[in-house]
């Protein structure tokens, strides 16, 4: 059933972008953040309220507590530059580079939760990298020489009139 969970992650995620970008075109992306994140409170406490969990409440110990919290902290910093690059960059551009967090993930749980890292594995990450590097990849073009009175002058500044003083 996991999966089938994680494959709706992937379909909303795919559908936040979208949706982000469009909303954030005239919105500070603090601002579009914030918005974001109250309407993510009211559904979230709606399932909870609508599925009778709020006694789970008093169980929930010192360290999930902890951890929750940081959780909560580094999903809003994530958040907060998730938007920003959406507010300043193209979704087709910032939601790849968004999704390194996936070998970054399959790194710390390797080393923070003892998950083993298998061959197959690294070559899926690596696969991602690659992907990620060939779908956000431009390469520069040369900048053009501008032609001035006394000579060319190239990009760095220098002019081609008097050669012989380099």
């Amino acid at each position: 059933m996991w999966k089938y969970f994680a494959l709706g992650s992937a379909f909303f995620a795919a559908l936040t972008a979208i949706l982000a970008k469009i909303g954030v075109k005239d919105v500070p992306s603090n601002l579009a953040t914030a918005i974001r994140t109250v309407v993510i409170l009211f559904v979230a406490w709606g399932l909870v309220f609508a599925r009778g969990e709020t006694g789970g409440l008093r169980g929930i110990s010192r360290q999930s507590l902890t951890f929750l919290i940081l959780s909560g902290i580094a999903t809003g910093l994530s958040w907060l530059c998730y938007f920003r690059a959406l507010h300043d960059g193209p979704a087709s551009i910032v939601a790849p580079i968004d999704k390194l967090s996936l070998p970054l993930v399959i790194l710390f749980a390797g080393l923070f939760l003892g998950e083993k890292l298998t061959p197959k594995t690294a070559l899926g990450v690596l696969f991602i990298c690659l992907g990620t590097f060939v779908l956000v990849y431009e390469p520069q073009k040369p900048r053009p020489k501008l032609q001035t009175r006394t000579g060319v002058l190239s990009p760095s500044g220098e002019s081609s009139a008097h050669p012989e003083k380099r």
